[in-house]
């Protein structure tokens, strides 16, 4: 197996900046959503350019661009690795930022835009090794398969979930896959009063689930007395759900996690403390991930009812942003139930369930040696995400998923608030630092 020589040719700095520029904003409708054609065919010239066979694959609707890329491996008959992230990016509203959003602005050590974490980070190193793996003749241990999606801010219906569903050949003798997110630092102070970069790698991932709430009572005039009312049965619903707090519970993940920073730290970080989500406040901005991912999640989104000021309507609905612990379904949903009461119904209108496997295996250790060789004092950890990826769609595959965008922040840059947050960016030292490590680590998978 061939090991790379030197860095790779392109500046990731530059492809990253390259890719925010594309105005790839998806804002969940199709007719308004744009870009991700253009700049998936971007990539995909970036990749012909050094001898890769790419596929674009336009998923559902016009416009939905993928790309796909394979790379063989020395040792054909393992399962290939899929690297896969996506094009699209959150909206953006250019009044409230520094630097405009989709200028890709290089400034004072960072690299600006939408897009900068959440992902464009990793598709500009996956350009990049990639090229750099053709350019130099290198050979992976296993097929590499390289993809690009569309379509992830909203589910992956015209992305990763149309391409499970209708070109499943695509991740032909694929097992496993990494993608976001994972791989970046967190920063804690040890017991003897030093401190210790942690990398997480995420091993699990909470449902993604929308739930919508419907009430339904006679429509009258808004001058009578009514006894019943769909606005008041939906907000009472919505407001009970709100406001609920759902059970702790410590999955395996989370308590695999907690012991390796109650370790690194000391602080008692388990179901026996006291106040367990007091001492993850210690932790600093990333507290609110970690706590996410302690309880079952519902925050209220949308509302809607009525037509007219005095018509009381027939119907009152809202919408639910439901995150789910892995093993907790039926609990959760009678729960929920219980809550709503008997005059209100609820339906899935996205249904993507939480996910989870174990910190162990071959492609494990390989993450762990890759962070380890550019950073010496590190250590690996696993966590859960308390958002959701396109990992959903692949575990249905039976592919085996990971979150890692090696990154290595510094101990103050608030990370957690610049997903899908104003000036959004991402450190220049990380973006080379992360190329190092994805080289590494897609040498000795």
């Amino acid at each position: 197996m061939a090991v790379p020589a030197g860095a790779p040719d392109d500046d990731v700095v530059d492809v990253v900046s390259r890719l925010i520029r594309f105005d790839t904003t998806n804002t969940g409708e199709p007719e308004t959503t744009k870009g991700e054609a253009e700049c998936a065919q971007w990539v995909a010239r970036q990749l012909d350019e050094v001898g890769y066979q790419t596929e674009y694959v336009e998923s559902g609707a016009p416009g939905r661009g993928n790309v796909f890329a394979r790379l063989p491996g020395e040792h054909r008959s393992r399962g290939a690795l899929l690297v896969h992230g996506h094009l699209d990016v959150v909206p953006a509203e250019a009044a409230e930022w520094s630097v405009h959003p989709f200028s890709g602005a290089i400034e004072n050590g960072y690299v600006w835009g939408r897009g900068a974490v959440d992902m464009k980070n990793m598709v500009g190193m996956m350009i990049v090794v990639a090229r750099h793996f053709r350019r130099a003749g290198i050979v992976p241990p296993r097929d590499l398969l390289f993809a690009f999606l569309a379509d992830e801010e909203h589910g992956g219906k015209y992305g990763s979930q149309w391409l499970v569903d209708n070109r499943p050949d695509l991740f032909e003798g694929v097992t496993e896959a990494i993608g976001e997110v994972g791989g970046f630092s967190l920063t804690v102070p040890c017991r003897d009063g030093g401190e210790r970069r942690l990398y997480l790698i995420e091993t699990a991932e909470k449902g993604l689930q929308w739930m919508r709430l419907t009430a339904r009572r006679a429509a009258g005039h808004g001058s009578m007395v009514h006894d019943h009312n769909a606005v008041t049965d939906v907000a009472e619903a919505v407001a009970r759900l709100g406001r609920h707090r759902f059970p702790l519970v410590l999955t395996d993940t989370v308590v695999q996690f907690l012991a390796a920073v109650s370790d690194e730290t000391g602080h008692r970080l388990d179901s026996g403390s006291s106040d367990v989500e007091g001492e993850i406040d210690k932790l600093g901005p990333v507290a609110r991930i970690v706590k996410a991912t302690l309880r079952d999640t519902v925050n209220p989104t949308m509302l809607r009812a009525g037509y007219k000021a005095n018509v009381v309507p027939a119907t009152a609905e809202a919408v639910l942003d439901c995150r789910v612990l892995p093993g907790r379904q039926a609990a959760f949903e009678a729960e929920v139930d219980e809550l709503i009461g008997p005059d209100v119904t609820r339906e899935w209108i996205r249904n993507l369930p939480p996910y989870q496997t174990g910190f162990d295996g071959d492609l494990v250790d390989a993450m762990n040696a890759a962070v380890l060789a550019v950073d010496p004092g590190a250590r690996t950890v696993p966590y859960m995400l308390s958002g959701g990826t396109d990992a959903k769609a692949f575990a249905r595959l039976g592919i085996r998923c990971f979150g890692f965008v090696p990154l290595r922040l510094p101990p103050e840059l608030d990370f957690a608030s610049l997903f899908h947050g104003v000036d959004e960016r991402v450190p220049v030292d990380a973006l080379r630092f992360g190329t190092q490590v994805l080289a590494h680590f897609l040498t000795h998978c």
